[in-house]
């Protein structure tokens, strides 16, 4: 018998089998957990079925968090096939591939705009709308990065749309604690997943934290997922509102 026995997990932001989502995923459903995964669009639905498949999920659903109707969608989904559920995953971003390429300081209206609705936005309206049909003692997951805190090179507005989502975290913490949700953010240090494809100079960091990382290792899809098992459970009672650094140590160092 696991640690979330008889919970019931909603996860987005599985894309393919090297998703931080997917290693969540994994590890909730050892745990016990019954699970059901999201996808934006068509394609995505084609890598996401037959994980789903694999896994054993009791269902997945359309949710593009750009769209105001996919979020009433959502929730009627979810209420046909569970009623209520306890756990929120929420694993996604996203920034146009040109904000991320160039200066910060060039960053478009309309590339802000986008990245910190995507980005953060998207948690708001998730916990807005599902907030109903949680069950009391749920627990909301998000995902978060180093760069929210510090300037991370050609990260610019994704650091910007993250810090947002760290913000919105603290204020969904104390609206939904007297329920007994907590609300937390996992910061994973770098791992290779097709957003982070989309960051210039991305290798090269990765190698970088490997060298000076305090673990003198990178970060794995298991790491992560390990912390999202506390925080999802009663192992983390009295926990919310927090950033819990997964990174190898990388965040404690000064001038790196």
């Amino acid at each position: 018998m696991g640690l979330l026995t008889g919970k019931k997990a909603l996860i987005l932001g599985v894309a393919n089998d090297r998703s931080i989502a997917w290693g969540i995923a994994k590890a909730l459903k050892a745990q016990g957990a019954s699970l059901a995964l999201t996808y934006m669009n068509d394609a995505i639905h084609k890598r996401v079925e037959p994980l789903a498949q694999e896994i054993g999920a009791d269902f997945i659903a359309q949710m593009d968090v750009s769209q105001d109707e996919h979020y009433a969608a959502l929730r009627k989904t979810v209420e046909e096939k569970w009623g209520k559920f306890d756990i929120l995953i929420h694993s996604l971003a996203f920034a146009d591939k040109d904000d991320l390429s160039k200066p910060f300081l060039q960053t478009s209206r309309k590339g802000f705009l986008m990245a910190c609705d995507i980005s953060a936005y998207s948690l708001v309206g998730l916990c807005q709308t599902l907030e109903p049909i949680m069950n009391d003692h749920g627990s909301v997951v998000a995902m978060t990065y180093y760069g929210s805190q510090k300037v991370v090179k050609n990260y610019n507005v994704m650091g910007v749309a993250k810090a947002a989502l760290e913000a919105s975290t603290r204020y969904l913490a104390y609206d939904m604690g007297p329920r007994g949700i907590k609300v937390n953010c996992i910061s994973a240090g770098p791992i290779k997943t097709l957003a982070a494809s989309g960051i210039s100079g991305f290798r090269g960091l990765l190698n970088q934290v490997e060298e000076i990382a305090p673990m003198k290792t990178g970060v794995s899809q298991d790491d992560v997922a390990g912390a999202a098992v506390y925080l999802t459970t009663s192992l983390s009672g009295g926990v919310t509102g927090q950033i819990l650094y997964v990174d190898a140590g990388l965040s404690i160092l000064g001038g790196f």
